[in-house]
């Protein structure tokens, strides 16, 4: 990739947010993009399962100096009354791309049937690409890792500096 691939990470969690219980989804995520070559963290936070607050979140990154090319989100895409974070994100997304996470699914899968529980989505708003992925530090780990070989290329082809499609894998 010619320039780092930028990304953020927004944790959505009351407790959290509150100071009761420690972030540790955040941080794994964190770690898991490092395992990319060039990939920098621009920003991380947290905020409750407050729908306006995770809109709010969003956009002050989407309309920021240097927006990220990815903003991953980690929690609130369960099945609980208060899992609203894919509701959050449908607002804003301006085209959304299930193939994403039903390939993170269709991966995960064969570690945890629990995989298909989560409701993330994911698309794109602008030239960034949005995915929610779930609360459980192990659980946004393993999604996201099997995002890892795709990654690269939806950012290069967000950017418009794709050119050439990668190798398909068996």
């Amino acid at each position: 990739m010619s320039t780092p691939l930028r990304f953020a990470v927004l944790t959505v969690s009351d407790r959290c947010s509150a100071g009761v219980r420690e972030d540790r989804g955040g941080p794994a995520v964190v770690d898991a993009m490092h395992s990319l070559p060039g990939a920098q963290c621009a920003d991380t936070a947290i905020v409750p399962d407050d729908a306006d607050l995770i809109i709010k979140q969003l956009r002050s990154w989407l309309t920021g100096n240097h927006p990220p090319d990815l903003i991953l989100t980690t929690g609130g895409t369960g099945l609980s009354p208060r899992d609203i974070t894919p509701e959050a994100t449908q607002q804003i997304l301006e085209r959304r791309h299930d193939g994403l996470l039903e390939l993170a699914r269709l991966r995960c899968y064969s570690i945890t049937p629990l995989t298909y529980l989560s409701r993330g989505v994911a698309g794109t708003v602008g030239r960034c690409l949005i995915i929610n992925l779930p609360g459980s530090p192990a659980g946004a780990v393993q999604m996201l890792q099997s995002l890892l070989d795709v990654l690269p290329h939806a950012v290069h082809t967000l950017r418009d500096q794709a050119t050439h499609h990668p190798p398909v894998a068996p």
